[in-house]
């Protein structure tokens, strides 16, 4: 299954607001969605509970560990230790409504993979940043759970150019701009408190519209474009790797002239800015699998391809 959507008595565990995503499979929802609405359509209204692991012995133990296990149909997501504690996808997604406000979002994408060991939710906030007057990037926040032990929930701004659907990953000042929950006891109290660190949310957006807007207005000769890209994607000593190196850099100058939405920014920083993003998420690609290049944009090397060139773009304009 190449999409790697969970798919449960037919039905593929994701909904969509607006143009068909993934494969075209999926439960659209013509209306904006509340997060109890988006768990529904998505297929996320199932619980995990742990188990205790045992060997073929029925009576032996495994002592320390356990498996998480779906309720609805049995299936077994993960190996965790004593400690912890499963999020339930319900009680995750609902917190998110404060997190964005009743009725300022649109709940955009929700969905299950694999089995059920990694969920999502992509919520779009109201606004845009406008760069350069006409160059819109949306405003969204991505909530991720993970039911196999493999990591946090996770809550973070994702803000996305319309024009070619380049996931802007930032990090503003070195900071995380995102809330991490782990797996505890404690993790129900750390949700309730998510809203608050989140409050920042309307001030981050802020900082990002004049960072870039300041993109915008600084002009890049064909040096300082070289120069920006070798920082990003340096030659490493191994020469077949080097000359693929040159070749990404290459690509990366081709999309500043004929990349999509590339004459609303051509020979600008944001232009060259936007053209590795495009590469990451457009061009670059080491599996067919569409949800592996889902989850190097949002979490995996494509992540921090695009922090590290977003941190030596905001370098230049200092």
């Amino acid at each position: 299954m190449a999409h790697n959507l969970n798919t449960a008595n037919g039905k593929t565990s994701m909904m969509y607001v607006g143009e068909v995503p993934w494969h075209k499979l999926g439960t659209k929802l013509e209306n904006p969605a509340t997060a109890t609405e988006a768990i529904q359509a998505a297929g996320l209204d199932f619980r995990v509970v742990k188990k205790t692991l045992r060997t073929t012995t029925p009576e032996l133990s495994v002592v320390g560990h356990y498996a998480t296990v779906r309720t609805d149909n049995l299936q077994v997501l993960g190996v965790v230790g004593s400690r912890y504690e499963p999020i339930q996808n319900r009680d995750a997604f609902t917190t998110f409504d404060a997190l964005v406000g009743e009725g300022e979002a649109i709940y955009h994408t929700a969905g299950v993979l694999g089995k059920g060991e990694r969920i999502w939710i992509l919520a779009k906030l109201p606004d845009y940043i406008r760069v350069n007057g006409n160059d819109l990037v949306e405003k969204f926040l991505l909530l991720t759970n993970s039911h196999d032990g493999s990591g946090p929930v996770r809550v973070k701004l994702t803000p996305i150019r319309v024009v070619c659907a380049n996931t802007l990953t930032v990090a503003l000042d070195g900071r995380e701009q995102e809330v991490r929950i782990r797996h505890t006891a404690q993790a129900e109290v750390r949700l309730k408190q998510a809203h608050e660190i989140l409050g920042l949310t309307n001030n981050l957006y802020g900082e990002l519209d004049q960072i870039f807007n300041g993109m915008s207005k600084k002009m890049m000769t064909q040096t300082m474009l070289s120069d920006f890209l070798k920082k990003i994607f340096p030659d490493p000593p191994d020469k077949e790797r080097s000359t693929r190196m040159t070749m990404v850099r290459e690509k990366v100058v081709e999309l500043t002239e004929n990349g999509i939405g590339a004459e609303m920014a051509k020979g600008t920083l944001w232009g060259a800015y936007n053209a590795v993003t495009e590469l990451i998420d457009h061009y670059r690609r080491t599996t067919a699998d569409d949800m592996a290049g889902l989850k190097s944009m949002w979490f995996g090397s494509g992540e921090r391809l695009k922090k590290k060139a977003f941190e030596t773009a905001v370098g230049l304009l200092n």
